[in-house]
């Protein structure tokens, strides 16, 4: 190899390095992008609908975006928050009668084996460990000290987490506004970036990408607003309590797939426990038939198949995204893996593999 060819690998491991270290800042410069083409989409939708300039419809939209705003501050938050808290206050008395079931259960299963069965699983307890978990001593000042800093210490990096969170809510708030009021400089200073040849080419890729993203945004959008409207029917229904913070959780927490629906039937399932046991089957039986209708039908007619991925991309998406960009990655996975199925499809398989098909041996 040429020492030319040398520095330029040289250049390439540099490069990948530098990326690699600064990639919570180019997470959440994504973040204010996806930001960015969210309001982009409400402008153009404004601006198809009334005919009107592009300050016009940014201003009516993001007076639009405040007035839903306060709306749901002065309207929704306050009863949901009061539900919400109910929910977290009854979550307790749900884990000691799912661990009371629980034990009734082992205790009939020792009953049914060993003969005996007192509720309080003392057979369990002799089989294994003869009862010596229970004469651990954790007390003492000492103990009582550290637990004491610890919390403090607890305290100080959660107040620093929700700073840092602030800061980086408002920067990506401020950067994706700044970007929708002109979009077609800042993405020509991308594409000013690629060599001469493959500039027109770039600019496509990131139109179809912005396109791509948008088409998500609104059927997400559609999605979450079915998945909570089908869950709080279904909760009202069968009588569980607090149906509108289980709805909202449900919409909120059905924009992270896979993942997001799992977590969503957890505050219901326990409510439901408090009631009767047979409702927080029937309310896991609800969530699984809300989700396949989602998934099968609700999503499919939504994107009218010009987004289709693949649950296994999407899954393999969240687990690397959040190994590399941690929470924030589990977030950004869909629209990082919409973005990342456009660019391979346009530059790896069009612009790179499809040309190889055409080229004959000499």
């Amino acid at each position: 190899m040429k020492f030319g060819q040398w520095l330029g690998i040289l250049a390439l491991v540099a490069a990948a390095t530098l990326l690699w270290s600064l990639r919570q800042s180019l997470i959440i410069l994504f973040a204010a992008v996806v930001v960015a083409i969210a309001l982009c989409t409400l402008v153009n939708w404004v601006r198809q609908r009334l005919g009107c300039t592009r300050p016009v419809a940014l201003a009516l939209g993001l007076g639009t975006i405040l007035l839903a705003a306060l709306l749901i501050a002065t309207v929704v938050i306050p009863p949901f928050v009061g539900e919400f808290s109910q929910l977290l206050a009854k979550l307790p008395d749900a884990a000691a009668t799912l661990a009371q079931l629980l034990r009734t259960g082992l205790s009939n299963v020792g009953q049914m084996i060993y003969g005996q069965g007192d509720g309080n699983l003392s057979w369990l307890r002799d089989r294994f460990g003869n009862g010596e978990l229970g004469k651990i001593n954790f007390g003492g000042q000492d103990a009582g000290r550290t637990n004491w800093l610890a919390s403090l210490m607890g305290l100080l990096g959660l107040a620093s987490g929700l700073g840092g969170a602030v800061l980086q809510g408002l920067f990506v708030a401020a950067v994706g506004l700044m970007v929708a009021i002109q979009p077609t400089p800042y993405r020509e200073v991308v594409v000013l970036l690629a060599p001469s040849f493959y500039r027109r080419r770039l600019r496509q890729v990131l139109i179809l990408c912005g396109d791509a993203l948008s088409a998500w945004m609104v059927g997400v959008l559609i999605s979450s607003l079915c998945v909570g409207t089908l869950a709080a029917i279904g909760l009202s229904l069968l009588g569980v309590k607090l149906v509108a913070a289980n709805a909202v959780l449900a919409g909120l927490l059905n924009i992270i797939p896979n993942i997001g629906p799992t977590l969503s039937t957890v505050f219901p399932m326990a409510v439901a426990l408090l009631d009767a046991p047979w409702k927080s089957l029937a309310v896991l039986l609800l969530y699984i038939t809300v989700q396949n209708l989602e998934s099968y039908v609700i999503t499919p007619s939504v994107m009218h198949h010009q987004l289709r991925l693949l649950p296994g991309l999407t899954l393999a998406a969240q687990l690397l995204f959040t190994v590399i960009f941690g929470p924030l990655g589990l977030l950004l996975a869909l629209p990082m893996a919409v973005c990342l199925q456009v660019i391979v499809r346009e530059v790896l398989i069009r612009d790179v593999l499809d040309p190889w098909k055409r080229m004959r041996p000499t």
